[in-house]
């Protein structure tokens, strides 16, 4: 027997339940939405049901993920009210579709294409288009700044967002903090952790936390951690294993056994006595070598390494058990554990070898003093996937400077290019301490000369550990040839220039000191004070020479500038009665009361008006006739 649509439909709705559907919905809750059947009748239907469901959706959207992870507490619920000073709400990842998404896709290519410039700009140009970026988008350039180190293009940028109206959100403020943390500002990122406590529409998440604490160790500010620890446990969140792990080792690094105990032993009560995450043992282990409790050292470890995976280990929880046995004389386990670890390594499934490992191993190899194996196992961590950044390789250049192996640093920093880094700032003024120590300043003089030409900035420090150490050893005009060089680049302060003025007076080159504070003078980037004068006059003594020159050259160039400043006056003077003139040429000469022109332009009205009547006149008689 067959069945028609309308009837089958009927059918199967008065059709009683099975029994286990009778017991699973027995009540079923009333819903707004509109049981749906089979299928729906046409494409509109279709749309509005699905418009329908997004409606719910927006009804109420987590403003954060963070939220579902941490213990029910009271929410902020946004206020109605107009007022233009109350925070903005954050833009929810729902409004990430269309032409924004698009363009979120479009800024994230130009970020994989390593262009941060175009990618800044862009957002830039973007916010005043059609299609404005979203705070992710936004999120995403700040962070590849971030990474590369740009802090000054990243607070540019963030300035930039935040005038525009684009609304902050929780990854932002968590940026911000790694970014004073990172350039120890530890006062300026609690500033930010405070205006986002105060201020914004939204919580911190367990990130800000492990963030912020992190930065306060690295920053030697372990007290003022563990009080940012207990106001996380205050606001509702459960203890993270993370952040004890940061705080332990910052105690630790403080050789600071007994806080590290106390910590894990607060730690362990608060999980209910089983602790997971292999981030504390590492720390745990340095406070029993502190101890000199060997054996229960020992047997952490063993604990952390097991084969029943209690304990999760990761790449920096290895990283700080491998530090720990490198501190405390056991690198022979250090050196085990890491052949371990690389065997283990299999990435993305499982990390247990990262760049921190290998430059570990090199201080490792260091303290034992096994240079040469030392640099074999940092050029081979490509190996493993791992690539060596700028710092990596100053940490090693500046080991092998401290031990006096000079030439090694500079074959280390010609194979850098291998790599893919460039020297920097602080390579070049590692091997130029090096070579002042090891008896050649031509060579300190001629990376010095590297870092301009690469278009680096040298900073005054680097420039007066050149001059000093030139100096030193009587290259006198080499000294000057840089001071004349950097003297418009850099910002000389007063020891850097009375440096300069002793240098050449004690070789009896006063009239070069003479032409200096005239420059000085002409310019005023710098007073010229009573120690500089005192230089210059006991080197005019020395040379038989009258100190008042000094003086007479100081009133000479106070002359030149109230004369410069008196011609300066009378020709603002000139072209401003020039341009008075112009004007007057220009306008009608009634706006500026002249009777004399007023006079001469009613005499021509008369005689035209005159000339009119006549005209009129005669063509009046020509009409008559």
């Amino acid at each position: 027997m067959a069945f028609s649509k309308p009837s089958f439909l009927h059918r199967l709705k008065t059709l009683p339940l099975p029994y286990h559907h009778r017991v699973l919905h027995r009540a079923p809750p009333p819903c707004s939405i509109s049981i749906r059947l089979l299928s729906f009748a046409t494409p509109e239907d279709i749309a509005a049901e699905r418009r329908k469901r997004k409606r719910q959706l927006r009804m109420q959207p987590p403003i954060s993920p963070a939220r579902h992870q941490q213990q029910p507490q009271q929410q902020r619920s946004p206020t109605t009210n107009s007022n233009p000073n109350a925070p903005k709400i954050p833009e929810h990842v729902f409004v990430l579709t269309g032409n924004r998404l698009n363009l979120h896709n479009k800024i994230l290519k130009i970020i994989r294409e390593n262009d941060l410039d175009e990618a800044a700009l862009y957002t830039r140009h973007s916010v005043y288009s059609n299609c404005r970026p979203t705070i992710f988008t936004c999120n995403a350039v700040m962070a590849a700044l971030l990474r590369a180190s740009r802090y000054s293009d990243f607070l540019s940028l963030h300035r930039f967002i935040t005038q525009a109206g684009i609304a902050s959100n929780v990854i932002t403020y968590n940026m911000l903090i790694t970014l004073y943390c990172e350039c120890r500002k530890p006062d300026t990122a609690l500033e930010h952790y405070k205006r986002l406590i105060e201020d914004a529409p939204f919580e911190p998440s367990r990130a800000t936390y492990r963030i912020l604490v992190k930065g306060l160790v690295d920053n030697n500010r372990v007290e003022k951690g563990i009080e940012i620890k207990d106001e996380m446990l205050s606001r509702g969140f459960d203890a993270d294993e993370v952040v004890y792990g940061y705080l332990m080792n910052g105690c630790a690094k403080n050789k600071d056994g007994d806080k590290v105990l106390e910590l894990f032993e607060e730690l362990r009560e608060k999980l209910g006595g089983e602790v997971t995450n292999g981030i504390v043992y590492g720390p745990l282990m340095k406070a029993y070598f502190l101890k000199e409790m060997e054996k229960e050292a020992m047997e952490k470890f063993e604990e952390a390494v097991a084969e029943n995976l209690k304990v999760k280990m990761d790449d920096v929880a290895y990283n700080l058990v491998l530090d720990a046995f490198c501190r405390f004389g056991k690198f022979e386990e250090a050196l085990q554990l890491f052949e371990k670890m690389k065997n283990l390594h299999n990435p993305p499934w499982k990390l247990t070898v990262n760049l921190g490992s290998y430059n570990v191993m090199v201080d490792g190899y260091f303290l034992e003093g096994r240079f040469k194996e030392a640099v074999e196992v940092f050029m081979s961590m490509g190996e493993k996937n791992c690539n060596p950044d700028i710092l990596s390789f100053n940490n090693l250049i500046e080991l092998l400077c401290n031990n006096d192996l000079l030439p090694e640093a500079e074959e280390l920093c010609g194979r850098m290019s291998e790599k893919g880094v460039s020297p920097d700032e602080v390579t070049y003024g590692l091997l130029m301490d090096a070579c002042f120590k090891g008896n050649r300043p031509d060579d300190a003089a001629v990376y010095f000369k590297k870092m301009i030409d690469e278009n680096l900035r040298p900073n005054l420090p680097v420039y007066n550990k050149l001059v000093e150490g030139l100096v030193q050893v009587g290259k006198i005009d080499e000294a000057k040839s840089f001071f004349d060089l950097m003297v418009t680049k850099l910002k000389f302060n007063f020891a850097s220039y009375e440096f300069m003025f002793k240098a050449l007076c004690d070789v009896g080159r006063v009239d070069d000191v003479l032409k200096i504070v005239g420059d000085i003078l002409d310019e005023g980037s710098i007073d010229l004070n009573d120690d500089m004068q005192k230089i210059v006059k006991d080197g005019l003594r020395r040379e038989a020479r009258e100190e008042e020159e000094l003086d007479r050259l100081i009133e000479q160039k106070e002359n030149e500038k109230e004369e410069a400043k008196r011609r300066e006056i009378e020709e603002a003077e000139r072209a401003k009665a020039s341009a008075k003139a112009a004007v007057a040429n220009l306008l009608p000469s009634k706006l500026f009361g002249n009777k004399e022109g007023s006079n001469e332009n009613a005499a021509l009205s008369g005689n035209s008006d005159t000339v009119s009547s006549n005209e009129v006149q005669a063509s009046g008689e020509v009409q008559a006739s």
